[in-house]
């Protein structure tokens, strides 16, 4: 991939703020603003994967359905083709783009994918839908040809039974076949895979995976593959040349290419879900004692100053308390931030962070103690 080539999609310093719901009793409270994702750029190439991992409430799927146009961002851009896509949606761009062109470019497949499913359709009359958008000129009998030819190359055989059936009358791994063909059918640039595999037997994962990279040698397309699942991203991710992009608390901790992030991660936190994740096939004594200093997730809605994985950190220094460290490139493929990664940093002249004792005050503003909640 040359160096120089445009991005598809180019994310630059996306912020997505959501206020909090209030519970009953609070009604005399002020909203509270949960920084769900705080300020990533990411820029997304042709024929590319970019699968986001993280912990549950890290920002990775609200991240990745503001890179299609599914959520609109509180500030910072996203472009596609070079065109702000909120600009074409609110008629402000001089392109030449429609916003119904976007849409169709941007797709995605989610985890339940019968919730997306009409359950009173056949699945011939649901794989027409996009069909009659992207190609109106074709024929009832050239569509249906179509999605036979589609429904065996993602192995629903005999195509034209399973094209008679009810979203109820398929498992699982059927209805996120059907899904995966509606989304193709569009024709997209990119496909949003929202934790699409993660409620498959494990024994159908890897299926799914391969699947989904053969047709991205027919149609064309990149994918943003989300996962709480390192093991799945990894897999995923290598066999596809693309990047994993690590997550905490609505930040880019790192991304890099898989082997490389997890075979030397830069960043402390990506250390935390390699040791976390064992079927990475790795052996304990590589990846060494439980690298954390404590468990507790910090609250998003008042997330810890500076480097937001100081509280957690056992490489923290006091410098990492009152600055926020910025992605910087690590060799040529890769991005961390992480002031570690710089040799002449304030960092290594800091003073580390002393653990609390029973009764301190905790750096995240609690109070310590002898033992984890």
């Amino acid at each position: 991939m040359s160096t120089n080539e445009e991005p598809l999609l180019s994310l630059e310093n996306v912020e997505v703020h959501f206020e909090k719901e209030s519970g009953p009793l609070d009604f005399d409270s002020e909203p509270q603003t949960v920084r769900a994702v705080d300020g990533v750029s990411l820029d997304i190439m042709e024929n590319d994967i970019i699968s986001l991992v993280g912990e549950s409430g890290c920002g990775k799927t609200t991240l990745g359905k503001t890179a299609i146009g599914l959520q609109r961002p509180t500030a910072g851009s996203v472009k596609y083709r070079g065109h702000d896509i909120w600009d074409i949606r609110d008629g402000n761009s001089d392109s030449d783009l429609e916003w119904m062109d976007v849409r169709k470019s941007l797709q995605i497949i989610h985890q339940d994918p019968g919730s997306s499913l009409n359950p009173n359709r056949r699945i011939v009359a649901i794989l027409s839908e996009p069909l009659r958008q992207v190609s109106p000129g074709l024929s009832t009998g050239e569509r249906r040809e179509r999605i036979y030819s589609l429904l065996e190359r993602v192995g629903m055989n005999p195509a034209a039974d399973f094209a008679e059936r009810y979203p109820h009358q398929l498992s699982g791994g059927e209805k996120q076949r059907v899904v995966l063909c509606r989304a193709l059918l569009m024709n997209p640039d990119v496909i949003l895979a929202d934790e699409a595999i993660s409620a498959l037997d494990v024994s159908l994962r890897v299926e799914m995976m391969d699947l989904m990279l053969e047709l991205q040698d027919v149609f064309d397309t990149s994918y943003v593959f989300i996962s709480h699942d390192l093991s799945n991203a990894r897999y995923f991710t290598e066999h596809g040349g693309g990047k994993v992009g690590v997550m905490y608390l609505g930040r880019l901790a790192e991304l890099g290419p898989a082997e490389q992030l997890i075979g030397s991660p830069n960043h402390p936190y990506t250390s935390v879900l390699r040791w976390a994740t064992p079927d990475l096939g790795m052996d304990m004594s590589v990846t060494g004692d439980f690298p954390m200093r404590k468990i507790d997730i910090p609250d998003p809605v008042n997330p810890p100053s500076g480097c937001r994985f100081h509280t957690r950190c056992p490489e923290a220094r006091e410098v990492c308390t009152r600055e926020t460290p910025e992605p910087m490139a690590v060799g040529d493929a890769s991005v961390c931030a992480c002031f570690r990664v710089e040799e002449t940093h304030e960092y290594w002249n800091s003073p580390p962070i002393e653990d609390p004792q029973e009764g301190d005050i905790d750096v995240d503003g609690s109070q310590g103690t002898s033992n984890a909640d």
